[in-house]
């Protein structure tokens, strides 16, 4: 009995990882090594084109990151962000969460077209986002992880679902947790990929709340480290500037590290999404302080998280197609 009962705590203590490895597992037709013999200088061509990019321009790393984000939190891992308007499309680049900010496009556009004269028909955008982000964390110091391959991309977009299922900055922990727990992800997640925010920059119009009326009572967030507030209300006023760019990681936005968290403890985490992990749950709180304690910790939960979140919902097989232009689909007219 006490040999069973101990197996079964340490099975307990590697779920989150043994659920990560299953996730990751063939059985979604996902496999690091899918363009191997297809098109093997695939991995290659991704990486060398975000290099170039983020050598001209550090921010476009986070850039990157946050466009697999976006896309895997609509309809799943399926480059249906990419898609422009048409006849047949409304496109997700109109949305709340991506008009006026997110960004990378012409990137992607770059690595598909150099793809395209590799191996025409073969790599999906869907994988070119995925394979993106890991390769732009690893540019900016961040960890590296074996990116499963063989998504497929969608034939459709949704902007409702980009409207209504990506993590917003001003809401709720609760409201976070469950829009992640949706697509299969847990806590862990939450956190962990809330820790991509130690790159990269954010608009005044993202946490102006936090400055002048956090709860409706016309006072800043008491959350928020005074004589920070006080740095960010000189360049984002109440009113006007929305576009205003601040880093989100005040210490060190363009380096991959674990600074974000360190900042949060500090009282000068730059959205509301970010300080609540520390305020309003014991769980995320715990995460939030370990991971301020351990970059190797955090490195490998990202790595993980990273996986997980490009697992969600893949078209894989016969279902989609391989896009030749990521803006539209192949029977565009």
């Amino acid at each position: 009995m006490a040999t069973s009962m101990s197996c079964l705590l340490v099975l307990c203590l590697v779920c989150p990882f043994l659920v990560g490895v299953v996730r990751a597992n063939p059985w979604y037709g996902l496999f690091p090594q899918f363009y191997d013999h297809s098109c093997p200088k695939a991995k290659e061509i991704v990486q060398s084109i975000v290099a170039q990019a983020v050598a001209q321009e550090t921010r476009m790393a986070a850039s990157l990151v946050r466009l697999h984000f976006h896309d895997c939190f609509v309809k799943g891992c399926d480059a249906s962000v990419l898609l422009d308007n048409s006849s047949s499309i409304v496109s997700e680049k109109g949305s709340n969460p991506n008009l006026n900010s997110l960004r990378g496009f012409e990137v992607v556009d770059q690595i598909k077209v150099a793809l395209e004269t590799a191996c025409p028909g073969t790599v999906s955008c869907a994988d070119i986002l995925a394979l993106a982000a890991r390769d732009s964390t690893v540019l900016v110091g961040g960890p590296y992880w074996d990116v499963p391959l063989g998504r497929r991309d969608s034939l459709g977009a949704s902007i409702q679902g980009s409207n209504n299922d990506i993590p917003a900055p001003n809401n709720t922990l609760p409201t976070i947790i469950t829009k992640f727990k949706r697509l299969g992800l847990n806590v862990v997640d939450v956190v962990a990929l809330s820790g991509g925010h130690t790159i990269g920059l954010s608009r005044c119009t993202s946490f102006r709340q936090r400055l002048y009326n956090q709860s409706g009572n016309g006072l800043a967030d008491s959350t928020l480290d005074v004589s920070f507030a006080a740095q960010l209300r000189q360049g984002c006023p109440r009113s006007g500037g929305d576009n205003n760019l601040f880093p989100l990681d005040v210490v060190s936005s363009t380096k991959f590290d674990n600074f974000y968290f360190k900042n949060i403890l500090a009282g000068r985490g730059l959205l509301s999404s970010d300080e609540v992990l520390l305020t309003k749950s014991a769980e995320t709180a715990a995460l939030v302080k370990a991971y301020a304690n351990d970059v190797h910790l955090f490195f490998q939960h990202f790595a993980q998280s990273m996986v997980n979140m490009g697992n969600i919902m893949p078209l894989t097989g016969s279902q989609g197609e391989i896009r030749k232009d990521c803006r539209r689909l192949n029977n565009y007219h």
